[in-house]
């Protein structure tokens, strides 16, 4: 929730997210579409980067995601293509999500990897750091 929270204090939404190997926390990131001005810069997207070089391969066979929200499509694209064993998130993205809201993106036929989703997992804590960060904005 600390990489949520970091994004929160600079104007970004509080999505944060971490990726583990074994035991071992070997990247986490928070959103930065508006520091960096890219609309790519999603918290899963940056993580798996992170992920990516610290171990030295686009394939995360071994590697599990959690994060704050639901993984929007281009997100769980992503999490496919690194063939990230297990996605767990917090709140669900009725509006934007796409692993068990919208598009479902799992559940395609076109879907080269479907990890294991463990959905809801702090989703009360998740939902409330999204909730007051929009509400502070309105």
């Amino acid at each position: 929730m600390k990489a949520a929270e970091n994004a929160a204090k600079s104007g970004e939404v509080p999505v944060g997210c971490v990726i583990v190997r074994g035991d071992e926390v070997i990247a986490t990131s928070g959103n930065r579409t508006l520091t960096d001005r890219d609309p790519t810069a999603h918290a899963e997207l940056l993580a798996i980067r992170q992920a990516a070089g610290k171990i030295g391969s686009e394939r995360l066979v071994d590697c599990d995601l959690y994060v704050t929200l639901e993984p929007c499509t281009m997100c769980a694209a992503a999490i496919s293509f690194a063939r990230i064993r297990r996605l767990y998130y917090g709140a669900t993205d009725p509006k934007g999500g796409a692993v068990d809201s919208g598009v479902r993106f799992f559940a395609s036929p076109t879907c080269h990897h479907v990890p294991e989703v463990y959905s809801a997992v702090g989703e009360q804590e998740a939902a409330a750091l999204l909730k007051d960060f929009f509400k502070a904005r309105r």
